[in-house]
């Protein structure tokens, strides 16, 4: 999935924090990619979660980069050709889509910040780190991405690296902003892990919410240009997608790390069941289509 030449992009729209302070280095023994896979495991979502664990270093100095780098966001064009520019056309995608949707339903869509940084952040769930990977945070209602992340999305965990890929991991993030906006998001946190669990049921309408997006995605307009922000995408865009959630499946990651798959464990679900419920979303376009908490079998939207 490409974005449009000409479609305008407005870096405002981004806080990019790369190269604005101190990295991480997380001690007690446990490398960034491991306590990655584990966060995915155990959910980096959930407000509590967030930060370091007890007893771990934050000892190294971050040697930056341009402070700037998103203010060469422009264009379409940029999106198609560097990440930072895809997150930040994405968002505002994103934006452009569910602020009309959600006023049918008499829900008022505020837009979430888009924090990028590199190595660890401040964020209102507290300290955060590279190792969670992208998460939302509904405390300053904010999404945050460490563009690492996305590297190692596809040599650690065989995700595609196409850009839809790359953009279903931003509209996720985006749909439990949305979870925030109509009052499921809470459900995380009162029942967080276990197959059928709360937690599981967030995480898979939030991938549901993400398919929602790409199925009106071609059609969303720029409002500066009044182009649509995304060209017709291929059958091989959607799997770019539905790799990535392939990729972050519980039971994929639990088999990896650990050689077992234990569903009692599960906060996000199956890798079977997000690519279910993202394609339900794709197919549909629809939000009522999207509950996951009414739904009596998670495997069958």
């Amino acid at each position: 999935m490409t974005f449009n030449d000409n479609v305008r992009l407005d870096p405002s729209r981004v806080s990019d924090r790369r190269g604005r302070g101190r990295g991480a280095a997380v001690g007690g023994g446990l490398g960034g990619g491991l306590l990655l896979i584990l966060s995915l495991i155990f959910g980096p979502d959930v407000v509590n979660q967030l930060g370091l664990e007890e007893g771990s270093t934050t000892t190294q100095e971050q040697d930056g980069g341009s402070v700037d780098a998103i203010n060469a966001c422009n264009r379409g064009t940029d999106a198609n050709e560097q990440l930072d520019c895809r997150i930040l056309g994405t968002a505002e995608s994103l934006d452009s889509f569910w602020q009309p949707y959600l006023d049918q339903f008499g829900v008022s869509y505020t837009q979430p910040g888009v924090v990028l940084f590199t190595g660890s952040t401040d964020t209102g769930c507290g300290t955060a780190t590279s190792a969670v990977g992208p998460f939302y945070c509904p405390v300053d209602e904010q999404t945050y991405y460490d563009t690492a992340f996305f590297d190692e999305l596809v040599t650690r965990f065989g995700s595609s690296s196409g850009p839809l890929a790359q953009e279903y991991v931003v509209a996720h993030e985006f749909g439990h902003h949305i979870q925030n906006l109509i009052g499921t998001l809470g459900a995380a946190q009162q029942d967080p892990q276990g197959a059928e669990s709360g937690g599981v049921r967030v995480e898979l309408q939030a991938d549901c919410l993400a398919g929602m997006w790409a199925a009106h995605a071609i059609s969303v307009p720029d409002p500066e240009s009044g182009l649509p922000f995304l060209r017709t995408f291929s059958t091989t865009d959607l799997q770019d997608a539905l790799s990535a959630a392939a990729s972050v499946g519980d039971d994929r990651i639990q088999e990896a790390a650990t050689g077992q798959v234990n569903p009692e464990g599960w906060t996000h679900g199956s890798s079977e069941q997000r690519q279910a419920w993202f394609s339900q979303g794709y197919e549909t376009g629809d939000l009522r289509s999207c509950d996951t908490f009414a739904a009596a079998d998670l495997d069958n939207p």
